[in-house]
């Protein structure tokens, strides 16, 4: 290749392009601003006594970004919510499984946080990965303070606010003023679900889509069309951490109990980008039922029920089938007991 003093006026053009773009993505790969996810978790009790367990644990992954985890012995589900604070205004994501700010402080602690920020706006936008109760009961709290708009958890309030005209295609985006978050589609364990990637950190926030925890699948196709559909959207986009909706995982790797409140050495938040390209494989293994797969479990609860309910009233009905046929063929035998009786009787 000519040094550049010797090229031509096409080839300085193309060169410096291709330097602008090597020194673009070089830049914003380096402006990802990082985080600590040195946090031990409360990992609730046995018992649960009260007064023992803050209901909320805060830990700051740095200045601007913070992750609350409601306490297991508020809630067995112990959803995982997210605040961005940006220049403008500030992102909630999530609000949890609890209504009751007596007995979950949600409002008033990502208010407060909000505050002792003075170089950013007071406005807040609350968010949900999807619709489940444990993602949005806390949304009461929020619903008349001041500079808050809460988005609703329909999809049609989806699709409105954020302008997907053709669900689940195409991106979004959140401004915070000095803070992007792109918005994924990402159906498959419920119709509304969403991803969001932070630009300033690199963390992919993925609700319950992945975790470190049970998969519940509700559309299978539309499951694997959504892991194909992030991997596409990060491309090369530096992802930190892929930071769920909940733990329900040992550090072996061992599920606990389904509702359990105590978690002993639980199996930390973050996954990675190889735990996100490991998923559509594990993806079609999926049964449709329950498959173990790596490291993911994958089952859909409602055929589950639905079969074990099947089950249950087949046994039911053959249980039932039996007791009838016993009691007929006991009155059946009566009868020629009494016969058999009287013939003997008349014999003698």
């Amino acid at each position: 290749m000519l040094p550049f003093r010797t090229a031509t006026p096409l080839r300085r053009l193309l060169l410096a392009l291709a330097t602008g773009i090597l020194v673009a993505s070089y830049t914003c790969h380096a402006q990802i601003v990082s985080g600590s996810m040195k946090v031990h978790w409360d990992e609730g009790s046995p018992h649960c006594a009260a007064g023992l367990h803050i209901p909320l644990q805060v830990h700051s992954y740095n200045s601007r970004t913070f992750i609350f985890r409601e306490n297991l012995c508020s809630t067995f589900e112990a959803p995982f919510l997210y605040l961005l604070i940006g220049a403008n205004r500030s992102l909630l994501i999530d609000t949890g499984d609890v209504a009751d700010p007596a007995r979950m402080p949600l409002a008033a602690t990502v208010m407060k946080l909000i505050a002792d920020h003075p170089s950013t706006g007071r406005g807040l936008l609350v968010v949900h990965t999807h619709r489940h109760l444990d993602h949005r009961s806390g949304d009461p709290q929020f619903a008349h303070l001041a500079n808050v708009q809460v988005v609703g958890f329909d999809l049609a309030s989806i699709q409105r606010f954020y302008g997907f005209k053709d669900w689940p295609n195409g991106l979004a985006q959140i401004d915070l003023g000095d803070r992007i978050v792109d918005v994924i589609p990402s159906p498959g364990h419920n119709e509304t679900e969403l991803c969001f990637y932070d630009r300033e950190t690199g963390l992919l926030f993925s609700g319950d889509f992945l975790m470190p925890a049970r998969l519940l699948i509700e559309n299978a196709a539309d499951d694997r069309a959504s892991a194909q559909r992030l991997l596409r959207f990060l491309g090369e986009r530096p992802v930190t951490f892929v930071l769920g909706g909940h733990i329900e995982e040992d550090a072996a790797g061992q599920l606990f109990a389904w509702q359990s409140q105590y978690h002993p050495h639980e199996q930390v938040l973050q996954m990675t980008r190889a735990d996100l390209l490991a998923l559509p494989t594990a993806l079609e293994s999926f049964n449709g039922f329950y498959t173990v797969q790596g490291r993911f479990t994958m089952e859909n609860t409602i055929r589950i029920l639905i079969v074990s309910a099947l089950l249950g009233f087949a046994v039911l009905a053959v249980i039932i089938w039996w007791i009838v046929h016993l009691i007929r063929r006991r009155r059946t035998q009566k009868p020629t007991a009494r016969r058999a009786a009287v013939a003997a009787a008349a014999r003698e």
